[in-house]
């Protein structure tokens, strides 16, 4: 890839693949990875793995699938600017989120409570298990054999008892080394994403309201100066224009402030990278909106009623599930039957964290809702 700084990820500094494949033609490594990731059926099952609300509440809400196709659209943007590897960043963004349950993070947190005497469970592993060894597609090995940084970008931050289970990729945590700047930004790009599609489905839902979110210094500042250009459009224009404001907002500034953080460490490779302190991320006024912002929305709307009754029935569907296939191994499908065999409960957890929302729903219903014809 032409104009790649010289702390970029390339082909030619990276650490390859787990099991050695030929050069690809016609595209990079990483694009490969890329490839692979979009065909995968882990990823085609983010079009109905929820967010924030589950997938049978609306057909607009955000899934996993269109939240993972904006954070790759958001980390190329930057990337470019940056001159960083943007086929790697669009490779993390996409794969970062394959190992997330259903049902978001109130269904991460019930099967991590179930599987508490068995390792607990963790979407990022979960995620880095899909890549490498759930998924089967291909002749010579399991998982997608994908490239070590893109591996590496996956893994943002592991529990310190699963680390040594890790190998050479989880020798960056004991040593407290930083991933790529391209893993950086991907994680940021994220962070980017969400906060703001969050903002766009409360505000559908109707669970927040523009009132609430004045007292959001970021939004009320962005939402002042929309008004300001455009005073006689409507309020749906005006609220995409404010979160399109927003969004263009913490680019610029995490551009401009990643570009001060990497001058001022003077890295000239990849390896001092590694060696830097964290070099991506927001001004200090940005950071303290940012913060501003999370809070808000986890004060407003994931800890809202409604979403907390919907969380309440994805712990105990997946609760229930978990305990209906721990207790009787022979209501697994057979080919996960014969898994158990090898791998005990990590093959329970791998069934449930696969399944989709409306799956899952199905699949309790199938278990435990006897229904007459």
């Amino acid at each position: 890839m032409a104009n790649l700084a010289v702390y970029a990820v390339s082909s030619m500094n990276s650490r390859g693949r787990v099991i050695f494949e030929d050069l690809p033609a016609g595209r990079s490594e990483f694009q490969r990875d890329r490839d692979r990731i979009i065909h995968s059926s882990a990823f085609r099952r983010l079009e109905y793995k929820t967010q924030v609300f589950v997938n049978h509440e609306g057909d607009l809400f955000r899934t996993r699938l269109t939240h993972s196709l904006e954070v790759a659209q958001i980390g190329r943007s930057i990337a470019r600017s940056l001159h960083l590897n943007e086929d790697l960043v669009e490779a993390i963004s996409l794969a970062h989120d394959l190992g997330h349950t259903p049902f978001g993070h109130a269904g991460q947190d019930a099967l991590n409570g179930c599987m508490k005497d068995y390792g607990g469970f963790e979407h990022n592993l979960q995620s880095l298990r899909v890549v490498d060894v759930l998924e089967e597609r291909y002749a010579a090995f399991n998982g997608l054999n994908l490239c070590y940084e893109t591996r590496e970008g996956i893994l943002k931050h592991v529990a310190k008892k699963n680390i040594e289970k890790l190998g050479e990729l989880g020798i960056r945590f004991t040593q407290h080394k930083r991933p790529s700047l391209e893993a950086q930004l991907a994680n940021f790009s994220d962070e980017i994403a969400y906060n703001n599609h969050d903002i766009d489905d409360g505000l559908r839902s109707g669970l927040i309201s523009l009132h609430q979110l004045n007292e959001v210094s970021i939004f009320s500042r962005h939402l002042a100066q929309v008004k300001l250009r455009h005073p006689l459009i409507p309020e749906r224009r005006m609220i995409y224009e404010t979160i399109r404001s927003m969004i263009n907002t913490l680019a610029t500034d995490l551009i401009q402030q990643s570009l001060i953080n990497i001058q001022a460490a003077q890295v000239d490779s990849l390896d001092a990278v590694h060696a830097a302190p964290p070099l991506i991320g927001f001004s200090e006024r940005i950071n303290q909106e940012q913060q501003q912002l999370k809070k808000f929305l986890y004060d407003n709307l994931y800890r809202h009623y409604r979403v907390m009754r919907m969380n309440s029935k994805a712990r105990h569907t997946i609760e229930k599930l978990f305990s209906a296939f721990s207790t009787e191994i022979r209501l697994l499908p057979s080919e996960y039957q014969i898994k158990y065999t090898q791998e005990g409960y990590q093959v329970i957890a791998d069934y449930i964290a696969g399944m989709t929302d409306r799956y899952a729903i199905k699949e309790y219903q199938r278990l435990f809702t006897i229904t007459e014809n």
